[in-house]
């Protein structure tokens, strides 16, 4: 057995989320988002490689000295399976490795909305899935291709870097391709995919305008296109799909994504109260006149200021705030932990103050 995998074994057993195993560190488990360093010694330059290369392929320790990183995921038998990212820094090598979890979670279990799953169901167009390192975007993400996988029959193509959540084919036919292995790079995948009938497209990441443009001409043709963005809101996961492009293509391209953006959703994880987990907040913007001639016209920076007015919060449309609202109010969370996550913490406070079921949980937590 692999020497990592007694480390991996311990953040499954206390149902933490990642080990950094990093040179010149004491080994590090991330629990409900907190660090706790595990009872070792620091770990030198040499043992640190001994014990990452130990599971690496040789292709895979190839790509690391030609890039000094690669990302891949790790399967240890009777322990679980892993996102990993391997690095250079400034002590030695170093890694993250992220669980991943041994099945897909529905859009029920993880709390999330009803419009999550219209959102799925859409027809064509383009959803965007956005958040922090660490938001929980995959685990949505993965949660909305199992529920077209379970309940249509249609052709699912996602493009992973690496993969996480297996999808075995239930009504839908389902096609994994990992970045590296199964394809050279997501604009060859994408380019590929629309050649092989695909109904429902997922991109790990819309890193580049090559990428954004072969995903805008996919959702053009009928395809319904699932990406992620590492953005805190809404409003800056449009700006950051538009900062891509080239200036002279930005009109053009924001005038389709305009007409073809279905939804974006936008979350964050809170602790609960109780202190045994967190869950996804999630901020939700949807297509509508309104949203779509703010794109069109340049004036993306508005579109905060439109969620926060809840006008249109009966389509399933929320901001952050209004979410975290929801949960305090529940005593799902503390007002403490909303306050700390929210985008607009004054907003939030606002909302509270108004709000006689919220107040009496401030200061609770």
């Amino acid at each position: 057995m692999p020497r990592i995998d007694s480390f991996l074994s311990l953040v499954v057993d206390q149902n933490a989320s990642d080990l950094h195993f990093h040179a010149g560190t004491l080994p590090i488990i991330r629990y409900l988002g907190d660090l706790v360093h595990v009872p070792f010694r620091p770990l030198s330059e040499t043992e640190t490689k001994n014990f990452l290369f130990e599971i690496m392929t040789p292709d895979q320790r190839a790509q690391f000295e030609r890039q000094q990183s690669v990302d891949f995921s790790y399967a240890s038998p009777g322990v679980g399976r892993f996102r990993v990212n391997v690095f250079q820094q400034s002590r030695g090598m170093g890694a993250v490795f992220r669980v991943i979890a041994d099945r897909t979670a529905t859009i029920d279990e993880l709390r999330l909305p009803p419009i999550v799953a219209e959102l799925a169901h859409m027809g064509s167009g383009l959803v965007l899935v956005t958040g922090p390192t660490g938001s929980g975007k995959t685990t949505t993400l993965a949660a909305m291709v199992h529920e077209i996988n379970q309940t249509t029959a249609r052709h699912i193509i996602t493009i992973e870097d690496p993969i996480e959540y297996i999808h075995k084919p239930a009504k839908a036919v389902v096609t994994q391709r990992e970045l590296g292995t199964h394809t050279i790079s997501a604009g060859a995948a994408l380019r590929a995919a629309l050649r092989e009938a695909p109904d429902v497209i997922v991109v790990g990441e819309l890193r580049d305008f090559e990428t954004v443009s072969l995903a805008l001409s996919a959702a053009e043709t009928g395809t319904l296109v699932f990406g992620t963005l590492h953005t805190n809101s809404a409003a800056k996961a449009v700006d950051r799909l538009l900062s891509t492009c080239p200036e002279e293509a930005l009109q053009q391209v924001s005038s389709t994504v305009a007409a073809l953006m279905r939804g974006v959703i936008a979350q964050r994880l809170c602790k609960l109260a109780s202190g045994d987990g967190r869950i996804a907040v999630i901020e939700v913007l949807l297509q509508s006149y309104a949203v779509s001639h703010l794109i069109r016209e340049g004036k993306t920076f508005q579109i905060d200021g439109y969620l926060q007015s809840g006008e249109h919060s009966g389509s399933g449309e929320r901001s952050l705030e209004r979410s975290i609202l929801e949960y305090i109010i529940e005593g799902v969370i503390t007002a403490e932990e909303g306050l700390d996550t929210a985008n607009d913490r004054a907003a939030l406070q606002e909302l509270i103050e108004k709000s006689d079921a919220a107040r009496r949980w401030v200061g609770s937590g």
